[in-house]
Parts: structure tokens; C-alpha cells; sequence
């Protein structure tokens, strides 16, 4: 792919919109990010980096002419104001889509899905959430559907829960303490059930390659990462394999979640999310597979090995994707 392809990534900082730019740079697009500040530190070389808000329709816009591609990787941190923040954002990424005859790429979670579609997840299966960020996550996925009968195109790619080096708040991070040695792992369900969990360095490099297959893609557009589907312990092990062998192994304080849910928006919603964890939990990824020929996928110790790295969490060079996936 040459360098005339050009996409416009909002959330360019976050965990998944980092690592789809990254890709995307790496197989030859030209990548612009909207950020606040352009000015603040560690921002790529690489970007086109254009001072603005996505909250602002016309800052949208502007950004998005001449792009063919704006992935739509932006959220409140911890939380916050989702009810307020996350539609208008979307509502101005479709509008901005539509004038630029740009897809739409937005990375999907499974919070849309309640417990009676669990637990194996089809594009198509039932989404009952049974929770306030689950029934954001439905209508972000109605609208873009909507859009589609104007011709606006989308892709949805549907994932377990995100770790990675440059990931923000997830899952893994409530496992672990970032910044500090792994002195134990607080696992948030039954160790004997599977999960679904997606490394955003191999979510990247799947955008990137769906988005290569644009002439064999529908106006309206959902597939589903496998990832790691593997137990607590399997994931535990791999923990400690990259950091220390005699660490505990600890239940999550889903007490402390239930404690604080009336003051803290953080812990309000991990509560909400705690049927996730009491069941097994998979993403069917065949749809994907059968368009690629494979997923992208970067062993699980490698992958751990990163995570902590970029968590500093251990202070050994960790191997770059590109590293990780030849040995994959």
C-alpha cells in the first residue's frame, strides 16, 4: 500500500487508537491524529498531529478532509461523563465521515452484550447489556448502522478485554499495579473459565489489514478478534513467567467495588461489569479468519512480556510488535 492513503485517528494516544496508527503507519498510510495540545511531549514524528477537540463538529471536519479512513478510538477517561461525551463524538465522526466519503472504524468491546448471549459471541448475537456503558456501546453501533442507509461506511471490530504496552484503563491494569513490580495479581474471576482478551498490537494490525480489503467490504461492517481465550491461570502463569514465579495469586476486591460504586464512577461501572468475569467468555472469529486467512497473533508470553513492560512493571527491554510477531 502507498503512501497516498491517508487516515485521520482520533484517540491517537489511547490504547487502541495508538497501536491502529502504528499500523497503519507501518503498511504505508499516511496518518493524521486530532489531539488537544499539540505541543505535549512524546507525540510521533510520524503524525500529522492538528490541534483540536473532538467534541467540536467543525475541528472534525477539518481534520478529516481528504482522509479515507477516520478511526473512531476516542472515550472519557475512567469513565467519566460517558452519557454526556460519547454520542456527540460519534455524531460529529459521522458527519465529518459522511462530507470526506471516509469508513468509519470504530474498535468494539463485548460490554454491548448481556449475560444470555454469553458464552460464545457471534457478530449477530443478541445484545442485551445490562449496563449504562453496555447500552452506549449498543447505540454507537445503532447510529453507525443508521448511517449506513445514507451510505456512510463502517467498520466495527469487536474485541475481549484490551491489554497491551500503551493501554489506558482496562482489565489488566486492575490485575496489576502499573509503575510498581508485580507483587501479586488480583484476577477479577473463576481462574477455570476462559476469557477473551485482545493485544493491542495485534488489534492494530488487523484494522490495518480489514482496512486493505475495502473493495470486499460492505457500507456496514462487523467482525469479531479472537485474541487469547485463555483461563486465570493460564494467564497468571504467563504474569509471572515475565516477572516473578512466587507472586500470589489473589480474588479480585469486588467488595472494595461494591464499597466505593456510590462514590467513585470507576468503581460504579467495574461493579456493573462483573458478570463478564462469572462466566466463559469468547469471541467467534471465523467471519474474520475466513477474509484474512488468519488473525494476527502474538504469543501470550510475549504479549505479557510487553504489557508489563510498557507498564513499567519490569525494567527489561521488551520486544518491539514487529519482534514479537516473527516469533509468534
Amino acid at each position: 500500500m502507498n503512501a497516498s492513503h491517508k487516515a485521520l485517528v482520533l484517540g491517537a494516544t489511547g490504547g487502541a487508537g495508538s497501536e491502529i496508527a502504528a499500523a497503519l503507519l507501518r503498511r504505508g498510510w499516511q496518518v493524521r491524529a486530532l489531539v488537544r495540545d499539540t505541543a505535549r511531549s512524546q507525540l510521533s514524528e510520524h503524525i500529522e498531529w492538528i490541534a483540536g477537540d473532538a467534541m467540536n463538529a467543525d475541528d472534525v471536519a477539518t481534520a478529516a478532509r481528504g482522509v479515507e479512513v477516520i478511526v473512531h478510538a476516542v472515550n472519557p477517561p475512567g469513565y467519566r461523563d460517558w452519557d454526556k461525551l460519547v454520542l456527540p463524538m460519534l455524531d460529529n465522526t459521522i458527519a465529518a465521515a459522511r462530507a470526506a466519503d471516509a469508513r468509519i472504524v470504530l474498535p468494539g468491546t463485548v460490554y454491548n452484550y448481556g449475560p444470555d448471549a454469553l458464552p460464545s459471541l457471534g457478530e449477530d448475537s443478541p445484545q442485551r447489556p445490562l449496563t449504562r456503558k453496555g447500552a452506549i456501546r449498543v447505540e454507537l453501533e445503532r447510529r453507525l448502522q443508521q448511517a449506513a442507509n445514507d451510505g456512510v461506511r463502517s467498520l466495527i471490530l469487536r474485541c475481549g478485554d484490551f491489554f497491551g504496552p500503551r493501554a489506558g484503563n482496562n482489565w489488566f491494569t486492575a490485575m496489576v499495579k502499573p509503575g510498581q513490580p508485580v507483587r501479586s495479581i488480583n484476577y477479577p474471576g473463576h481462574r477455570e473459565l476462559r476469557h477473551a482478551w485482545a493485544y493491542l498490537p495485534d488489534v492494530g494490525e488487523t484494522v490495518a489489514r480489514l482496512l486493505e480489503h475495502e473493495a470486499e467490504l460492505a457500507v456496514f461492517e462487523r467482525f469479531h478478534f479472537g485474541g487469547h481465550w485463555v483461563d486465570g491461570n493460564v494467564m497468571a502463569n504467563a504474569i509471572r513467567h515475565a516477572s516473578n514465579p512466587n507472586v500470589p495469586v489473589r480474588a479480585f476486591p469486588w467488595w472494595l467495588a461494591t464499597l466505593a460504586a456510590p462514590f467513585n464512577t470507576l468503581f460504579r461501572e467495574v461493579r456493573e461489569m462483573r458478570y463478564l468475569w462469572q462466566q466463559p467468555l469468547q469471541l467467534d472469529n471465523r467471519r474474520l479468519v475466513g477474509l484474512l486467512g488468519s488473525e494476527p497473533h502474538t504469543k501470550l508470553d510475549e504479549a505479557i512480556d510487553a504489557t508489563l513492560q510498557g507498564l513499567a512493571c519490569i525494567n527489561r527491554p521488551a520486544r518491539t510488535p514487529e519482534e514479537s510477531r516473527a516469533l509468534a
